[in-house]
């Protein structure tokens, strides 16, 4: 175990995937809470004179966000889906529940976006997780109909962005290569507001592999001051991508070799820590050209947080003796104690046992180590081999007082 964060965690993939026993069992969740909603409108007749379009129910809201309230005045019943149109779209909030069985059964890509409408103005999480899964199974496998739902992403209001773009991401066709090469090219049209685009841009993070010039254009993207929020996201990206890439084929260089020219030349810190916490959370080998680059981070890089992160990276170097060279020459030099307490704690990482010699080096340097080093080295004669189970076994995880320090 490290003490190292975790990249922030994704969206919660959509409710529904396999359309009869997932969209079922949303339906019976539906109709209970029905029931409680049939009972809130007792509470009060002012709730439902409130007007449809209610402005703060935002797009995927959380379950612990405001509770849903009354449905708004209107037909005592809605049209049926198979009766609809456009200028017909009513529903209350007692009786769209009522309704998502016949539009799960009616609807179709065609006619998703209309009918579609009154069920997006409920502002309920789990319709709107529904309706992301509806659309996916609705897109399947077809790349043009990927291709019109971007269309779609591109003006929509946000609260259908984030439901025409979670359906899209949720579908098969999302792996055809026209259908990413499109969504990437939106993720980097600067006429697109950044917070859309770093939407559109973590919707490829489920992409199988990047082709070498989708990987430049995204790792340019990343560096770019002006990218903001979305060059965070695309940073994260193409790390979780060479994730994936790396557990189909073993190979990993040209996804580290591209987070790493963005942890050295991304003017934001931010940007810099996460393109090499990728790496390390990947377990992407590093080859000597890496070995090198994250050698040279370690001595000119001005932030301690991203010095840290580096030393994590390099203990998953291929070469370990060239690796507790760097962690030996780089303590030295070294002035912030908890970055020279990750040199330590990652040699160790690095080339276990073996490393206890360069260990006893650093804790001779600085006597704040003394106690650690003898820590190490009982735990490694009791027979322990395993990084892991050494760290597990440590009076303390955090001697330093270091881990408060992380974000």
């Amino acid at each position: 175990m490290t003490p190292d964060p975790a990249p922030r965690p994704a969206a919660s993939p959509p409710l529904a995937r396999r359309r009869v026993p997932q969209v079922a069992a949303a339906l019976g969740v539906l109709v209970l809470l029905a029931l409680l909603a049939r009972g809130s409108l007792a509470q009060g007749h002012a709730e439902d004179e409130a007007p449809s379009g209610h402005g703060h129910a935002s797009s995927g809201s959380s379950p612990g966000g405001p509770a849903r309230q009354g449905g708004p005045s209107g037909p005592a019943q809605p049209a049926s889906p198979e009766e609809a149109t456009p200028g017909q779209r009513h529903f209350e909030g007692t009786t769209c529940w009522q309704d998502l069985e016949r539009f799960n059964e009616a609807v179709t890509f065609e006619t998703f976006r209309d009918w579609a409408a009154p069920l997006l103005a409920s502002g309920d999480p789990l319709v709107l997780d529904y309706l992301r899964g509806r659309l996916a199974e609705l897109i399947g496998d077809d790349p043009a109909r990927a291709s019109e739902v971007l269309g779609w992403v591109r003006g929509a209001p946000a609260k259908e962005f984030k439901v025409f773009l979670g359906g899209l991401k949720g579908s098969q066709a999302l792996h055809r290569p026209q259908v990413a090469a499109k969504l990437l090219e939106m993720g980097l049209d600067g006429e697109l507001e950044l917070g859309r685009r770093a939407g559109l841009l973590a919707a490829l993070e489920t992409q199988h592999r990047f082709e070498p010039a989708a990987m430049d254009r995204l790792a340019r993207f990343a560096q770019d001051p002006a990218s903001g929020e979305a060059g965070w996201i695309a940073t994260r990206t193409l790390g979780r991508v060479m994730k994936e890439d790396l557990s189909r084929t073993g190979n990993a260089k040209p996804y580290v070799d591209h987070l790493l020219t963005v942890g050295t030349e991304s003017l934001e810190m931010p940007v810099r820590y996460l393109a090499l916490e990728m790496g390390m959370h990947a377990d992407a080998p590093i080859d000597a050209q890496a070995t090198a680059r994250l050698e040279k981070i370690l001595t000119t890089e001005g932030s301690g947080d991203v010095r840290q992160i580096a030393a994590h990276e390099l203990s998953l170097a291929q070469d370990k003796t060239r690796a507790l060279d760097i962690y030996a020459q780089a303590f030295a030099t070294e002035t912030e104690l908890c970055v020279r307490w990750a040199f330590f704690r990652f040699a160790a990482r690095t080339a276990g046992r073996n490393a206890l010699p360069v260990m006893a080096h650093m804790a001779q340097q600085d006597s704040r180590f003394l106690a650690d080093y003898r820590d190490f080295e009982r735990l490694y004669a009791s027979g322990i081999v395993d990084f892991e189970r050494i760290w597990s076994s440590l009076p303390s995880d955090d001697p330093h007082g270091c881990l408060e320090h992380t974000d």
